[in-house]
């Protein structure tokens, strides 16, 4: 079951971003933070008391140009009522309830998904006794809060997640058979790369109905291996295709991944990596999944030199940095230029995603790269490592046993996973590390 979705709608300006980010920021306490992760995503993961569920902000999907600010606004408003499991439904205190609000309530009252109405900047008395005035957009769950001081978001996240049923927890279980996502931004060819695998059609098993509307799952014997593909092509609507595809494509995209083992992102050879791609990239790291870079269309890149690959490749792990350890491959789905091996390469990241190292190994290994390069001494106290281990997660965590957990800092830790990573064949999967007391 893909993971619980909560969109924030409403009009400019009324606090939508910073709500986005409080509610994310809640996580950093709980949860370790993946770095490199950009600061104006539009859609994250939060955690509130053990249960996680994914945010999206429409704001940052508006055009801004005035004649078609009301018409997104309201085309955003309607894909999410259709997509997320519930809706945050943003309005401003200082300017009490506009016309484009009273026209947002009424699309949202059609809705059969939980709304909540959240009146922003409400830190004081008189702020909440104007707030007051909202109630006559005849929604019942109100919540009078300061996205900015954070006062109120500890009620929001408690009526969010009451709402998270054990249907929703994404559970990994270990079934035999590993499910690879197709996604990227819409015409880089993922319902040709699907095509063209589709193509061997006596190796189709079976067609498994999808869990959620336009995610199709194909089930494949291909190479004498079983998998599952998820395919997150279907985004074209059948009654407009103009409507806005990138905020379907990302809302399609995360419930993709929380499905999934592995995501192969699809770039577009030609434009390469966009700020769009890096988000979903990220978020699939966020969330332990394995990945796959293809770089598509790869046959139209004009003058090719020897090194045309290989520079390319570098120029891209430059800026997936720092968790590039991650396969790329050049395909032209038109061609069928290596989109066999992009599978094999996907099953391979999902293999190295469950495997699990003997402990004496780890140690062996990981107490003689300690040796080599110390922590740094913190205090005029040496920090001492004892102990490794890995955790029973269903990927890759390592806990390391030491006398200051708390003082180890971000470069001792990507020198640690650096050295799990040479020594162990992690390529294409997020490594977690935690430091305990010993």
């Amino acid at each position: 079951m893909a993971g619980f979705t909560v969109a924030i709608v409403g009009r400019p300006n009324v606090g939508k971003s910073t709500l986005f980010n409080r509610l994310l920021e809640q996580r950093k306490a709980i949860v370790d933070d993946v770095s490199g992760v950009t600061r104006d995503r539009q859609y994250g993961v939060a955690d509130w008391n053990g249960k996680t569920f994914n945010v999206i902000d429409t704001g940052g999907f508006v055009s801004n140009s005035d004649d078609v600010f009301e018409r997104e606004i309201r085309k955003q408003v309607k894909i999410a009522m259709e997509e997320a499991n519930a809706l945050i439904f943003m309005c401003d205190v200082a300017t009490g309830i506009t016309d484009l609000d009273a026209d947002v309530a009424d699309l949202l009252r059609r809705s059969s998904k939980p709304v909540f109405l959240v009146v922003n900047k409400v830190d004081n008395s008189d702020r909440r006794l104007e707030a007051t005035e909202f109630y006559a957009l005849g929604f019942e769950n109100v919540h009078f809060l300061s996205s900015m001081t954070g006062s109120g978001t500890g009620e929001l996240l408690d009526d969010i997640t009451a709402l998270i049923t054990d249907e929703f927890l994404v559970e990994e279980k270990n079934e035999a058979l590993p499910k690879i996502a197709i996604i990227g931004q819409p015409n880089v060819g993922k319902s040709s790369l699907l095509n063209a695998l589709v193509g061997q059609e006596r190796n189709i098993v079976s067609e498994i109905a999808g869990t959620t509307r336009d995610t199709i799952h194909t089930h494949y014997n291909l190479f004498q291996k079983d998998f599952v593909l998820i395919d997150t092509a279907g985004l074209r609507r059948k009654n407009k295709v103009s409507e806005d595809l990138e905020f379907y494509s990302v809302i399609r995209a995360i419930k993709a991944m929380d499905e999934a083992d592995v995501c192969m992102l699809l770039l577009d050879a030609e434009k390469g990596i966009t700020a769009q791609d890096l988000n979903i990239f990220s978020l699939a790291a966020r969330k332990g999944k394995g990945l796959v870079i293809l770089v598509n269309k790869w046959d139209l890149v004009k003058e090719k030199q020897t090194n045309t690959a290989r520079d390319y490749e570098k120029e891209l792990k430059s800026r997936l940095s720092p968790f590039n350890d991650v396969p790329i491959i050049f395909t032209s789905v038109v061609e069928k230029q290596r989109i066999f091996k992009a599978i094999e390469v996907a099953l391979e990241v999902c293999e190295n995603r469950t495997k699990k190292i003997q402990t004496s190994r780890l140690n062996e290994v990981m107490l003689k790269a300690i040796e080599s390069y110390h922590p740094p001494v913190v205090r005029g106290t040496p920090i001492r490592i004892k102990y490794v281990t890995q955790l029973p997660t269903y990927t890759p965590a390592f806990a390391f046993f030491c006398n200051l957990p708390d003082d180890i800092k971000q470069p001792y830790k990507n020198y640690l996973e650096n050295k799990l990573r040479e020594n162990f064949d992690f390529t294409g999967v997020p490594i977690k590390i935690f430091f305990r007391k010993k």
